[in-house]
């Protein structure tokens, strides 16, 4: 019997450009008929893109057919700031929410909390739980997040997200399977019983992933460095390798039961299409119609 294709869904973050705006559109677009479970706009650092987030949530909402959700962060503003933004999606039918702590904006320093906001994401989901009947999903480390004081302080600040009423995390990208494996583990052993969503970053520059890797603490392991050298200016192998390492890493995960995905976009159709065909997500005549260099 052939197995159930997985659960999906895609992040896109705002452009800052007309042109990169319609790529986004573009990206949507495509992606649209893998039929996915919801779509995510990140807010950017200290919210500085909150009203080019609403715009794109509530574009995709009334326009697509596809389920939005919204990020929303802890950073640079108060309960009461907050706390109307929330009101405002929500109004605006907007049933579902990513509620995270945040970063603060470059070069300002760790992280503080607002002096009248939420502190820590747990409270962001309370407070949204307050507001409104929220689908919220929230944010976990398999590698632990940086601010974090130990891997147990970060599991238990998952389970505070959990008790405020998150429904599900979705988890940081990582490489390889066991990191995500035995952090499950790690979750199931402490309780927390919610869907626990793998986050999958297909490697479409390959630099850049280094870039952000070091940012957030996840790991590039050894042998994903070498699958990319030399490749800097041989785009097809390029995508090629970048498919094959997405689909291997799906497929490890697969075989151990997980079924659900989250795929961190960068507002790119490609890669993602082709690691979701490979799996089975949008049927066979679009599986064998796309190609891992197929434009976006």
């Amino acid at each position: 019997m052939r197995a159930a294709a997985p659960k999906i869904s895609f992040e896109f973050f705002p452009p800052k450009t007309p042109e990169l705006d319609a790529k986004l559109w573009a990206a949507i677009a495509r992606l649209a008929p893998l039929k996915p479970r919801f779509v995510s706009v990140t807010y950017g650092a200290g919210g500085s893109t909150q009203a080019r987030t609403k715009s794109i949530v509530t574009r995709i909402h009334q326009q697509t057919g596809l389920r939005a959700a919204a990020h929303l962060t802890c950073v640079g503003a108060s309960r009461t700031e907050l706390d109307a933004v929330a009101r405002g999606y929500w109004q605006a039918g907007i049933r579902h929410v990513v509620a995270l702590r945040g970063d603060p904006p470059a070069g300002t320093g760790r992280y503080r909390p607002h002096g009248h906001g939420y502190a820590h994401a747990a409270d962001l989901v309370a407070g949204l739980k307050r507001i409104a009947d929220f689908e919220v999903s929230v944010a976990a480390y398999p590698e632990t997040h940086p601010d974090a004081t130990s891997p147990a302080a970060d599991l238990e600040q998952l389970r505070r997200k959990v008790d405020a009423g998150a429904a599900r995390a979705i988890t940081q990208y990582f490489f390889e399977a066991d990191c995500f494996l035995r952090f499950l583990d790690r979750v199931r052993a402490a309780g927390i019983d919610v869907p626990v969503v793998a986050g999958i970053l297909p490697v479409n520059n390959f630099a850049q992933v280094v870039r952000f890797s070091a940012m957030c603490g996840a790991t590039v392991p050894d042998w994903l460095v070498r699958r990319f050298e030399g490749l800097d200016d041989a785009p097809e192998r390029r995508r090629e390798v970048a498919t094959e390492v997405g689909v291997r890493l799906c497929r490890a995960l697969r075989d151990q039961g997980v079924d659900e995905f989250h795929f961190y976009t960068l507002n790119r159709s490609e890669l993602p299409t082709a690691i979701c065909a490979a799996l089975g997500v949008g049927g066979e005549a679009e599986a064998a119609a796309v190609s891992p260099m197929a434009p976006a």
